[in-house]
């Protein structure tokens, strides 16, 4: 993408009082930044959510040296932007309630991000819990799953470690810039993932690991994924918080069973009473998303009864998601069910008719038709 394009993807992100959603909604009504600076305040306030003093701000904006700057200290750290519009933006992320509009990355994006599974846990993990991390994700790496995790100390680290093992590919969110590594000893593990994986962040260079990050980065773990381990969480650990937005999203969420003794295994403990799925071997999870070593396995896809069709412009699959919901309401499980689709595939076709408008979703990851 060259560099003029960028910069109006980094001037979207910076309007005052434009929300994550607001930036998703002016990007779906005018197909690209560029096109949003260029379009008349009266048809942006058409968008829904975007008030007058939005819109205002929006076609009144100014060249920024700001930006220009920005982009020139990306050029010099070897940072990309992947934006949401880019075919290796990870296509689950896109799915969720506020995706961002672009990820600042260091290393490669990759068309493997489209089928990943997060591993995340307590920052003082136990022997047992680094162990069992590194297993896991070796484990999901050779079966061509990308592993994702936050690169905290502990078992995040050994999250990536376990992926990096196995020579598979491992993508780290962090609740910083990139370019302020957190935490620093974990500098060196930055590096080896940058090299054969991607490291990535919503939050612009210079932004220091503050707190109130964190949850925002996690939303972004969850929501790249199919699913979710928890590995040794303490009962108020951020990696419940995780797991709760992993359930928001949809996603599954698995959790390792630890000593009953131990602080740090009450929460997955509990979350293993609340429904989480117990896992002991990394077949665990495979088998709950349907993994067949090259994406879910497929089945075939039942004609529903009464079927009037869809319209006839909709590619293939499309138009195979459209059939099944006529005159019904499914829960997207249940859809990838009846489709023999992988749930990646699935989420972002209904994606596509949502932006279509052909297809509404409902609380609870329901879909019908208008």
């Amino acid at each position: 993408m060259d560099r003029e394009a960028l910069y109006y993807w980094v001037a979207l992100n910076r309007i005052p009082g434009l929300g994550k959603i607001g930036r998703i909604r002016l990007l779906q009504a005018f197909g690209s930044p560029e096109a949003v600076f260029q379009a008349d305040p009266d048809r942006l306030e058409e968008v829904e959510g975007i008030r007058r003093n939005t819109a205002s701000a929006i076609a009144g904006h100014k060249k920024d040296e700001g930006i220009e700057r920005e982009l020139d200290a990306l050029e010099k750290a070897g940072i990309g932007i992947l934006t949401f519009l880019d075919p290796a933006y990870p296509p689950l992320l896109k799915t969720i309630h506020d995706p961002p509009i672009f990820l600042y990355y260091k290393g490669r994006p990759s068309a493997k991000d489209a089928e990943c599974l997060a591993l995340v846990g307590s920052r003082s993990g136990s022997s047992y819990g680094i162990r069992t991390t590194e297993r896991l994700a070796r484990g999901l790496a050779q079966a061509g799953l990308t592993v994702v995790s936050g690169m905290a100390v502990g078992i995040d680290a050994a999250a990536h470690n376990g992926a990096l093992m196995a020579y598979g590919r491992t993508v780290a969110v962090l609740g910083s810039g990139l370019d302020v590594i957190y935490p620093r000893e974990n500098e060196r593990l930055f590096h080896r993932i940058a090299e054969s994986g991607m490291v990535v962040s919503e939050f612009p260079l210079g932004t220091l690991p503050e707190r109130q990050n964190f949850p925002i980065r996690n939303r972004i773990i969850s929501g790249m994924s199919l699913g979710v381990v928890i590995v040794e969480a303490a009962s108020r650990s951020g990696s419940l918080i995780t797991a709760r937005l992993a359930l928001d999203q949809g996603r599954e969420v698995f959790a390792v069973p630890g000593n009953v003794e131990s602080l740090k295994s009450s929460g997955t403990n509990s979350l293993i009473k609340q429904g989480a799925k117990l896992v002991e071997h990394v077949q665990d999870i495979l088998e709950e998303i349907r993994w067949s070593g090259k994406g879910i396995s497929e089945g075939p896809a039942p004609e529903p009864a009464g079927q009037v069709g869809p319209p006839i412009h909709l590619p293939e699959e499309e138009a195979r998601i459209y059939a099944l919901l006529e005159g019904r309401t499914l829960q997207v499980d249940e859809i990838v069910r009846l489709s023999g689709l992988g749930i990646s595939s699935v989420l972002v076709l209904l994606l596509n008719l949502e932006l279509k408008g052909l297809v509404k979703q409902l609380p609870g990851k329901f879909f019908t038709l208008p």
